[in-house]
C-alpha cells in the first residue's frame, strides 16, 4: 500500500513540475521575443536553456532511467558556450574578433 501511494505521489508530483516548467518556458518566450533590452533577452534565453535542462531531468526521473544524463549535460554545455557568446557579442558587438591588437 505504502508503495503504491509513493508511486501515485510520484507522478502527481512530476505532471505538477512537468506543467510549472512548461508554463515558465512560455514565459520566458514571450520575454525573449518582447523583452525591453537585449540583456533581458539573453537573460530570457539562459532561464529557457535551464527549464530544458530541468525537462529533461523530470523526463529521466519519469522514465526510471539514467540514460539522460549525458544529455543534461550537453545542454548545461551548449548554454554556457551560448551564454559566452551572447555576453561577448553585446560587450563588443562581434563575437570572433579578426584582429589582433
Amino acid at each position: 500500500m505504502l508503495n503504491e501511494f509513493g508511486a501515485q505521489m510520484l507522478d502527481v508530483v512530476l505532471w505538477i513540475s512537468f506543467v510549472g516548467v512548461t508554463i515558465s518556458i512560455f514565459i520566458l518566450v514571450y520575454r525573449t521575443i518582447k523583452g525591453p533590452t537585449n540583456p533581458d533577452r539573453a537573460v530570457a534565453l539562459d532561464a529557457i536553456g535551464i527549464n530544458m535542462m530541468a525537462l529533461v531531468g523530470l523526463q529521466a526521473i519519469n522514465l526510471g532511467t539514467d540514460r539522460l544524463n549525458d544529455v543534461v549535460l550537453l545542454i548545461g554545455i551548449l548554454l554556457f558556450i551560448g551564454t559566452i557568446a551572447i555576453a561577448k557579442f553585446l560587450e563588443k558587438g562581434v563575437i570572433i574578433d579578426r584582429h589582433n591588437h
